[in-house]
């Protein structure tokens, strides 16, 4: 079936990029500076709030962005317009591996842009695959990864005194592969869900208020839904496991990301997303959302100058350890807020960002 064409660009999800950054932001520079749980209830509940889920909120607009990339091709059906599409994600996927991979020898071992080569890499093979079959395979990939983590040691290759700070066999063949695919920070089993989840959000004419109040009420009922039977779970088994063991199988926290986590984190993703599409459209022309925009269609340089400027900046100042909560959301604001201003200056002169600019140079 013919999917609807949407005339425009949907700038709610640039203005959702934006947001998905910032929360990003937050959970990035609180881990450099050792900032975890140093500070008040409030500031350590407000910092949880976007583990796991702003990445997912990422990942998942990713897959909207291919899957509105080759909306023609699947409309169309040409082989020769599926194929030229497929290589020019294959090219991304590289870029994207790459500079991923260059980023982890630079020391930002919490990259996330080698593991989005690979999503890209499996979301190519699927760009005319039909929502059946896109369902069916995600669910084997998560079901597949909720098996691999109840028998397979979770914890091996991470360093023993620095769990989930620290990966001593990254640069193995065996190490890299068991990091990519099973444990790593965003492993492509189950990670890969959120990038297939926004691949079908993408075939969905997001533009019809319908569609989103429809997306909106079913990822409200499947947070809620989610989180409630997550809390139910651990306490009643409790009885037989013991605290440790019962989180692991049912919170909705990131490490690991079991079938719970994907879930509520799906559903807040497209929460996020809908909300965001709903604000740009409000208030749409006033400077604030026009600067979000602009700042969500550079993300990608943002994500980029994090790592160098922005830890550049915390070096210099001798801020990467024992840090508290308060000046860590502190920096992320300002850091932000020079994204925004950066953004809207380079948007007066340039359509896309530095090193967007250059993947899109090298890609197409």
């Amino acid at each position: 079936m013919t999917e609807p064409l949407q005339p425009k660009r949907i700038e709610g999800l640039d203005f959702a990029r934006a947001l998905a950054m910032f929360g990003m932001l937050i959970v990035n520079f609180k881990i450099i500076m050792g900032a975890t749980g140093n500070g008040p209830d409030w500031i350590i509940w407000f910092t949880g709030l976007f583990e796991g889920r702003a990445s997912a909120t990422f990942v998942t607009l990713a897959g909207i962005g291919v899957a509105l990339m080759t909306r023609k091709a699947r409309n169309g059906g040409e082989l020769s317009y599926i194929k030229e599409n497929r290589v020019k994600l294959w090219k991304r996927c590289a870029f994207l591996f790459i500079l991923g991979l260059l980023l982890y020898v630079a020391d930002w071992t919490g990259d996330i842009l080698h593991y989005y080569g690979v999503y890209m890499l499996i979301g190519s093979f699927l760009i005319v695959a039909s929502t059946k079959l896109m369902i069916i395979l995600s669910s084997l990939f998560l079901i597949t990864s909720q098996v691999l983590q109840v028998t397979m040691n979770y914890l091996k290759g991470w360093h023993p005194e620095q769990p989930f700070m620290e990966y001593l066999d990254f640069w193995t063949i065996e190490g890299f592969i068991r990091n990519l695919l099973f444990n790593g920070y965003h492993p492509v089993f189950p990670w890969i869900c959120f990038f297939l989840l926004g691949m079908l959000l993408g075939r969905l004419d997001l533009s019809k208020k319908a569609v989103r109040n429809k997306m909106l009420f079913i990822s409200v009922v499947l947070l809620v839904t989610v989180e409630v039977l997550s809390k139910v779970l651990i306490r009643l088994s409790l009885s037989v496991l013991d605290v440790n063991s019962a989180e692991f199988l049912f919170q909705t926290g990131p490490i690991p990301p079991n079938i719970l986590y994907i879930l509520s984190n799906s559903a807040s993703a497209i929460i996020v997303i809908v909300a965001s599409i709903y604000i740009a459209e409000k208030f749409a022309g006033q400077w604030l959302i026009k600067s979000l925009v602009q700042t969500g269609q550079l993300t990608l340089t943002h994500y980029v100058s994090h790592v160098f400027i922005g830890v550049g900046i915390l070096t210099l100042l001798n801020r990467l350890e024992n840090q508290t909560l308060a000046f860590s959301v502190l920096f992320t604001l300002l850091f932000f807020v020079a994204s925004i201003f950066f953004s809207v200056l380079w948007s007066i002169k340039f359509k896309r960002g530095p090193i967007e600019w250059i993947m899109r140079k090298m890609t197409n």
